[in-house]
């Protein structure tokens, strides 16, 4: 080989290093990230031992004229945008009255103008609500909706008046409101588990809640009352244990041994050291022996 070339070959492999040596030190290009025109929300809600969580993608009105306009009175939605609205439940629940069992669904609806038809469906990973088919719906119900007076601008899904026993779901976008009722049968789930933990070993048992959460829902009050003595016999100097004591009293309608139940907290709270704590059990203890006697 001739000397040129072979100089005119290093010099074409020096310049190809010197190339590659300059892409591997060369920053990586950003990756570029868009701003979602329906971002995704996820929302995670107990209610009662029953946990909830609704994942949805938010569309936005943007000027556009929704329910009846861009989406038809009559027709399938997908009650959101992008995917098809996921629900789970934890346990067994009852939407609108009806049944329907733990686990997780596609939530559609279908819009009116008073009156909304909210589905849950067996989860088929649907984009949007083309391929929706109705025979594989598991519930149907049906709900009132409510007009408002100023537009929600995002569509919002949302748990409220969250009691131990209940919430309330609502789809809210533009000037419309679509509750829709859920109750959890927390008795039915809880009340074992309290029995088993009461007839358990072991000297740490949940005596006062256990207490209180059959006197809120109307069960044994005997057993309420026994249970709450041993949390008293545990902590005697809680004045806030001796009046739920006086309220159970009051419940099984022994007014004599509510108030005395009242009076014996009442001294208790008057030495509390904290004021707040002070002042709240006095009031309350005062309450309950104005309304006994």
């Amino acid at each position: 080989m001739h000397l040129p070339t072979i100089r005119s070959l290093f010099a074409a492999t020096c310049l190809l290093s010197f190339v590659a040596a300059l892409s591997a030190q060369a920053p990586a290009a950003p990756k570029l990230e868009f701003p979602a025109a329906s971002p995704t929300a996820t929302l995670k809600q107990r209610v009662g031992v029953t946990d909830i969580e609704i994942s949805y993608a938010r569309p936005s009105m943007k000027g556009r004229e929704i329910f009846g306009k861009l989406e038809p009175f009559g027709a399938v939605w997908r009650t959101g945008a992008n995917n098809a609205t996921r629900v789970t439940f934890s346990t067994d629940v009852k939407i609108q009255g009806s049944a329907l069992a733990a686990g997780t669904y596609e939530l559609f609806s279908i819009p009116g103008p008073s009156e909304w038809t909210v589905i849950f469906q067996k989860v088929g990973k649907q984009w949007g609500a083309y391929a929706y088919k109705p025979e594989n719906d598991t519930l149907r119900v049906k709900t009132k909706s409510v007009a408002l007076t100023a537009p929600v601008e995002t569509l919002t899904i949302d748990l409220n008046d969250v009691r131990d026993t209940s919430a309330t779901l609502n789809i809210t976008w533009a000037k419309t409101r679509v509750p829709v009722k859920i109750d959890v049968d927390v008795v039915t789930t809880l009340v074992p588990q309290i029995e088993a933990a009461m007839a358990g070993t072991g000297d740490k048992k949940p005596y006062a809640q256990a207490a209180m959460f059959y006197l809120e829902n109307n069960l044994d009050l005997k057993k309420a009352a026994q249970w709450m003595d041993a949390a008293i016999a545990a902590q005697p100097d809680l004045c806030y244990l001796v009046y739920r004591k006086g309220l159970i009293l009051e419940k099984m309608g022994d007014k004599a041994g509510a108030l005395a139940a009242a009076k014996a907290s009442l001294v208790v709270a008057e030495k509390a050291t904290m004021p707040a704590l002070k002042d709240e059990y006095v009031r309350r203890n005062n309450e309950l022996i104005a309304r006994l006697k």
